[in-house]
């Protein structure tokens, strides 16, 4: 286990440099927090579950493990809008995909051998190797941009997977996920699908692995509301468990409902309220208004990378840029450059694991004039470095 989670490390490098230069304007495009504040109808939809727990008649204490049914149902109907079923009897509420992505391990015995793609997201690494399990790795690099498919010689009982893809913003298509499928049923193996950017599809691709035939029989999916509706503070998120999913005898769901039961007390009210109010239709139209936003922000990023001439994946379905460092740059030799030439912050592709090394991650989370400003001070520099 590296001695510190990787956005800790980018924070303190930040730190020290502001701090040694309080005169200059840093301009963060690291860490994927979003900027722009909750939809109106969400945070009125949070006020009134707020004022519910001052009075008696509508005061409520703990919550359903597995999350208020109103939520749940308002979920169930959200994958209807794009042509999956999910029950909402197959949903857990949560504070968040991280979380969920880490503590899912808690059902798994420490025999189980885990694949994950690299470059990967931290979490499905760190909280591993804190179980103590074997790890294996399926290569995602330029040649198969970005989007690593299964190795029939290689066994693995639990893979990761996460699509669109932090940290390199490409995402499956149908063909590539039924891979990964018929893979997993193949070998007895469980996928845990990360969709926390499926909101961030704009072409004609799967937003849930469940859109996929099979999946049911093989598949756990979390999302979030974090970047999809700016609950990053907030923090509320769901798993789909299918009620057939089973292993060795269990049935998977009832498994993580005696976890849930034993180790989670739930999402407090307000915040559940606030969460169904997502999904509502005004809702959706006003959280779609600051995915948008984010999303020109993007455009903005690889439309400089494209006069730039820099190889990149993302940009487009999903909210983060991979770029390649120019020169043949290390990772952290390029975050070193841009923050002291250009004083703007990434994140090191080499934190994500080895297939990172000599690539970068910015976010388009930020705010439309930093990010432009980010944009033309990255361009200024990287101008100059090629003269």
């Amino acid at each position: 286990l590296v001695p510190n989670y990787l956005f800790a490390d980018v924070a303190k490098k930040t730190n020290a440099y502001i701090a040694a230069h309080p005169d200059k304007k840093v301009i963060k495009l690291g860490i994927g927090d979003v900027t722009l504040p909750l939809a109106p109808v969400v945070v009125e939809a949070m006020k009134k579950g707020a004022e519910d727990l001052a009075h008696k008649e509508t005061f409520k204490g703990y919550p359903d493990y597995e999350g208020y049914e109103f939520l749940r149902q308002a979920i169930s109907d959200y994958y209807k809008s794009f042509g999956v079923a999910v029950g909402a009897d197959e949903i857990f509420v949560s504070d968040g995909a991280k979380s969920d992505c880490g503590n899912i391990g808690d059902i798994f015995s420490k025999d189980n051998i885990v694949l994950v793609t690299d470059p990967v997201y931290p979490v499905y690494v760190d909280s591993n190797i804190m179980a103590g399990r074997e790890i294996v790795y399926a290569t995602s690099n330029e040649a198969n941009g970005f989007a690593a498919l299964p190795d029939e010689n290689v066994k693995a009982d639990i893979i990761y997977l996460c699509s669109p893809n932090n940290p390199t913003g490409s995402a499956y298509n149908a063909e590539q996920l039924k891979a990964w499928v018929d893979y997993a049923l193949k070998n007895d193996a469980i996928i845990l699908y990360d969709s926390a950017y499926e909101a961030f599809i704009t072409e004609d691709l799967p937003r849930s692995i469940f859109a996929i035939e099979g999946a049911r029989k093989c598949a756990i999916e979390m999302c979030s509301l974090s970047k999809t509706a700016g609950f990053t503070g907030t923090r509320c998120g769901y798993t789909v468990i299918p009620k057939e999913l089973e292993r060795d005898g269990h049935n998977i769901y009832a498994t993580w409902y005696r976890r849930q039961a034993t180790k989670f007390n739930g999402v407090s009210w307000p915040v559940q309220c606030a969460a169904a109010a997502v999904f509502s239709e005004e809702g959706q139209k006003q959280i779609k208004e600051n995915i948008s936003y984010y999303q020109e922000n993007a455009r903005i990023i690889a439309s400089a990378l494209d006069e730039l001439g820099i190889y990149y994946t993302g940009g487009k379905n999903s909210p983060y840029i991979w770029l390649k460092c120019p020169n043949n740059m290390g990772s952290w030799e390029f975050f070193d450059l841009l923050l002291n030439e250009a004083n703007v912050v990434g994140t090191p592709g080499e934190g994500f694991g080895e297939n990172g090394a000599g690539y970068f991650r910015l976010t388009s989370f930020g705010d439309r004039e930093n990010t432009i400003e980010a944009v033309e001070r990255i361009k200024k520099v990287l101008t100059n470095l090629s003269k």
